[in-house]
């Protein structure tokens, strides 16, 4: 029996890292990151199908009703949300997916998908998290203190997730999520199927060969 992927969902507050730390994953394993689909138009420089699927409204509410996405929100007037037949197809192949999401959208996955492994970011410290979010000179003082106490609440939901990962470093950060990966698949939850194959065939070798 072909072993499944293992579905990474990764979130944490805004400025922990989250999205440097995917993209560092990506660059050093082959996993497969999961693309959102919108409903808002794309912006700028973004490509279809690489930074979102765009769609219309009435093409995602009808995979509402098809039950295709993990997880999906309203935003702005715009749908947002993670495409399930694209996801489980990857896993299936047996490759690992990344899918970088908001908390809120994680824990909609958990309920769906309560076999992913939940990897929480968090800063070294809330005075670096804070400073990370000033060093990104976007923020005006207003908009800084509210990203800072919403970033404070969300870190009170780490406790939903199977694992907290401090970025200290992007490159210590990477080494821990790769050996949560390794150790996930050591799970005999997991693998059981595996070995009650493995015996059976080697039975069955046994018996008639």
């Amino acid at each position: 029996m072909k072993e499944k992927g293992l579905l990474l969902v990764i979130s944490g507050p805004s400025g922990a890292g989250k999205g440097t730390i995917c993209k560092a994953l990506l660059d050093n394993n082959e996993f497969w990151l999961s693309v959102s689909a919108t409903t808002r138009q794309p912006r700028e420089g973004e490509i279809d199908s690489k930074n979102y699927f765009f769609i219309t409204k009435d093409e995602f509410k009808q995979r509402i009703e098809k039950d295709d996405f993990l997880e999906y929100a309203e935003v702005y007037g715009n749908y947002y949300g993670t495409p399930k037949s694209n996801v489980l197809k990857v896993l299936e192949s047996g490759k690992d997916v990344i899918l970088e999401i908001d908390i809120q959208g994680a824990l909609k996955v958990k309920e769906a998908f309560r076999e992913g492994i939940f990897i929480f970011i968090l800063p070294p410290s809330m005075e670096e998290l804070k400073q990370r979010i000033i060093r990104r000179g976007s923020e005006t003082p207003e908009s800084l203190m509210t990203r800072f106490k919403s970033a404070y609440k969300e870190i009170n939901y780490v406790s939903k997730y199977s694992y907290a990962v401090v970025n200290d470093t992007v490159e210590e950060a990477v080494k821990k999520i790769e050996s949560i990966v390794v150790a996930e698949r050591c799970r005999v939850d997991r693998i059981k199927d595996t070995i009650l194959n493995s015996k059976e065939e080697s039975i069955h070798e046994q018996l008639y060969d």
